[in-house]
């Protein structure tokens, strides 16, 4: 009997259109002889849309922006609630008020299945300050960082300037500390630069993180598990602009990624180790992508680590486990899987005290 198989995307986020190119590649990748697939789309208002179940994939992402019910204007609760409520839902969204544990909290309330990380671990890695105070704790190396929110820059501008030039060096990268996909992101080159990546950034969030830049290489590896959590082929990308901004992401395809990374044994052995380590501390399951910096002295640091990453043709989570022998339906199966046996082990707390 086929599973019945929630996948949520959209949502009132910078990532919205992000999280429905996620979408249509993940009905693409999806056996639907095994799933009943039912979508629900999440306008930028936070309106829940259900469509009709899928039958096959979907061939343009305008097939999933559903177009509101007069007789149900919200299927929220429908969704959640009776005979629609589904075995198990896959989360495709990426960003605030998706990807930060929002939604994964009324999945825990309702009680449903969900892929992916909890309530903790996706707050705590969807905040850029909290997830490096985490790694941090765990001696974790990392860049120089600064962090301030809207109030206090308003407060006292000349102050945080100070701070961020006299313990930082330029360059130095600018960026919303609660969303991901590089949205908001600037490289400070001097002062007016600064000023001005500030400004852009706080358009997006309220809470601002300034890191140090670093003359390194950006090696990405997949991890998948839950308690028992496994690292892909290391990938490294290459891009052609200043940085591996939005554009380089989703839009240009300049980028050029290389899998396997070339990389000594040793630096392997430490990368994998270190993001076991970080989805460890942040208590993560289901699914991490962990990005480092490699200099030229073989030195790691960690950047940050990716609670949703993309599953976009050209997202490093499903082309890392593809080079690891994994294959895109291969992939979601194992998700559903581990979601599935997370919630089992959820059964074994007892809430009473008797």
């Amino acid at each position: 009997m086929k599973k019945k198989l929630g996948i949520v995307y959209g949502g009132k986020s910078a990532e919205h259109e992000v999280s429905l190119s996620t979408a249509r590649a993940v009905t693409n990748a999806i056996d639907f002889e095994k799933y009943e697939v039912i979508p629900v789309y999440i306008t930028y208002k936070g309106e829940w849309r259900k469509g009709e179940p899928l039958l096959a994939p979907v061939e343009s992402i305008d097939q999933l922006r559903f177009k509101k019910d007069v007789e149900k204007p919200d299927c929220i609760d429908s969704f959640l609630n009776g005979n629609e409520t589904p075995d198990i839902i896959l989360p495709l969204l990426h960003g605030t008020n998706g990807e930060d544990g929002t939604v994964q909290g009324l999945f825990e309330v309702m009680n449903i299945p969900y892929a992916g990380n909890g309530v903790l671990a996706s707050s705590a890695g969807m905040d850029k300050v909290v997830m490096k105070q985490l790694f941090a704790h765990v001696g974790l190396k990392q860049v120089p960082y600064v962090h301030f929110i809207r109030s206090e820059w308003k407060k006292d501008q000349v102050h945080w300037i100070k701070k961020m030039e006299s313990e930082l060096t330029f360059p130095m990268f600018v960026k919303p500390a609660n969303l991901g996909s590089s949205v908001g992101i600037s490289k400070a080159v001097d002062h007016e630069s600064l000023l001005a990546a500030v400004e852009f950034a706080l358009k997006f969030d309220r809470k601002i993180i300034v890191e140090q830049g670093v003359t390194a290489r950006e090696i990405e590896v997949a991890v998948l598990g839950n308690d028992d959590p496994k690292c892909s082929v290391l990938g490294e990308i290459k891009p052609v602009a200043a940085f591996y901004d939005y554009e380089a992401k989703y839009q240009d395809g300049n980028t050029e990624l290389l899998i396997p990374a070339p990389v000594t044994n040793v630096v392997e052995t430490t990368l994998k180790d270190m993001a076991i380590r970080a989805f460890k501390v942040l208590d993560c399951s289901g699914l991490v992508r962990a990005d480092f910096f490699v200099t030229d002295r073989d030195e790691v640091l960690i950047n940050e680590v990716n609670t949703m990453p993309g599953f976009t043709p050209t997202s490093m989570f499903p082309l890392l486990w593809q080079h690891a022998g994994i294959s895109y339906p291969e992939l979601i199966d194992q998700l559903i899987e581990l979601a599935l046996e997370r919630h089992e082990e959820k059964k074994q707390i007892q809430y009473t005290m008797d």
